[in-house]
């Protein structure tokens, strides 16, 4: 199996520091409002890795951590008026539904960082102690100088950095690249003891901390969106690797951002879709299949039309199984050379830096085939082969049968809305039209008939 390593830019065989294990840190959500489909596509795309990655035979111990104290968590406490921790314990739980209906199973750990302030204390003080780290008037920060292989990650120069008209320039600094550890407190805003003053911890410490106490000084895989690979997970590097002196992670994975109008979906422009309308309107598997539908490492369009395309292409899928219980019902034969060939196909994409582009090609070839083919042993393997990949895909075609009932409802109430305006019943047609619109059901009538979409 080989994966795109960032801090290489290069594709690399997989090789774990244990045998057969893979640990996998990915960074999680900061809690202060509902995720969005950006946020949703790093925690699909590396759900379906750990996955595969279990498929594959790895035992696979996968950490996804919750940023519980923040800036912007604090500002959104304030205006709702409640403590920093009722806001955070709010949206981790919100998490937890939209991640469910998604089909993310749960990560073995999901640490918070207030549950880790005093390891953090402890990883400032360390980095102290090593002459990489120094206070001034409560805030700690981390000495970019001492660390020679500072933007290694990010492929990024010291002196450019420097250079850039970008860098906010804080006087207490001993050097504008240098990132805060620990932060002192200030008025009404939640603060811990430390051995600098009443404080908390900086954003990037987090990360460092709790994977560290979780998988060790050392493990196999981060990952994250790309917009993480600077400042955060350069500086997430530079401390854990001053700290111990080694090597932190083995390989940096990062997924490619939600775009909305070629520009990045985030709270801070508004251009938000969050995860929760998105199910309503389009349904999980439809979702999946979007956030799967390109490479992980590029970046993907989110549209209407995206959705609704993502929508069909799982329907031919569900079509096709459909198809084939009809041909075979319970009849199942065992594998043989046809289902070692297209099980092979299906690893060689994967196993080419998580390819799932060319996985679906590989699927929609059997869908193909399985609409044209009559012979029961070879339907009976299709069908075994698409429940095998379903593991790593999280397909619920449960929901899809429920879809199906649904869209059954709403279509037997549009045919009663035009029986109603056939017969002039224009009162009935058009309680019927506001029914449908309590549904969230948008009905347009013109020349070739009425169709009807979520709104």
């Amino acid at each position: 199996m080989r994966i795109t390593n960032t801090l290489s830019g290069k594709k690399e065989e997989l090789k774990t520091l244990e045998p057969n294990k893979v640990k996998m840190y990915v960074c999680g959500p900061t809690v202060y409002n509902l995720i969005h489909v950006g946020n949703a596509r790093a925690a699909v795309v590396f759900d379906s890795f750990r996955r595969y990655l279990e498929y594959r035979g790895y035992s696979v111990t996968y950490t996804q951590n919750f940023t519980d104290i923040d800036d912007k968590i604090i500002k959104a406490s304030n205006e709702e008026g409640i403590s920093s921790k009722i806001l955070s314990d709010k949206y981790i739980a919100e998490y937890f539904k939209d991640a469910c209906a998604l089909g993310v199973r749960p990560a073995t750990f999901h640490p918070r960082t207030t549950d880790f302030v005093d390891q953090i204390i402890k990883f400032v003080q360390e980095l102290q102690e090593k002459g990489y780290a120094y206070e001034r008037n409560g805030d700690v920060y981390f000495d970019v100088s001492k660390f020679k292989n500072y933007g290694e990650l990010s492929h990024r120069k010291p002196e450019d950095m420097r250079a850039g008209a970008r860098i906010e320039v804080n006087e207490a600094k001993d050097d504008p690249l240098d990132f805060t550890l620990w932060k002192a407190a200030k008025p009404d805003e939640p603060s811990w003891d430390s051995p600098w003053g009443k404080g908390r911890p900086g954003w990037h410490i987090e990360c460092s901390a709790m994977s560290s106490s979780l998988l060790g000084d050392a493990f196999d895989i981060h990952a994250g969106g790309n917009d993480l690979i600077f400042p955060h997970h350069e500086n997430e590097k530079a401390q854990s690797e001053a700290r111990t002196g080694k090597k932190w992670v083995s390989y940096w994975m990062h997924n490619g951002m939600v775009a909305v109008k070629e520009e990045k979906m985030s709270k801070s422009v508004g251009n938000i879709f969050n995860v929760r309308q998105a199910l309503k309107i389009y349904g999980s598997n439809a979702l999946r299949m979007y956030l799967l539908s390109k490479h992980y490492r590029s970046p993907i369009e989110f549209s209407s039309e995206r959705m609704e395309e993502a929508k069909a292409a799982f329907k031919r899928i569900s079509n096709a199984l459909d198809e084939i219980n009809r041909k075979i019902g319970d009849f199942n034969s065992d594998e043989d050379t046809f289902t070692q060939e297209w099980r092979g196909k299906m690893i060689e994409a994967l196993d080419d830096d998580f390819n799932t582009p060319q996985a679906f090609s590989v699927i929609f070839e059997l869908v193909k085939l399985a609409l044209s083919e009559e012979r029961k042993e070879i339907l009976s393997q299709i069908r075994n082969l698409f429940d095998e990949w379903n593991y790593f895909f999280g397909f619920n075609f449960e929901e899809e049968n429920v879809s199906k009932e649904v869209d059954g409802f709403i279509e037997e109430l549009i045919k009663l809305r035009n029986e109603a305006r056939l017969r002039k019943d224009y009162k009935q047609a058009d309680e019927i039209r506001d029914t449908l619109k309590k549904l969230s059901v948008e009905i347009r009538d013109s020349a070739q008939g009425t169709t009807w979409r979520w709104m």
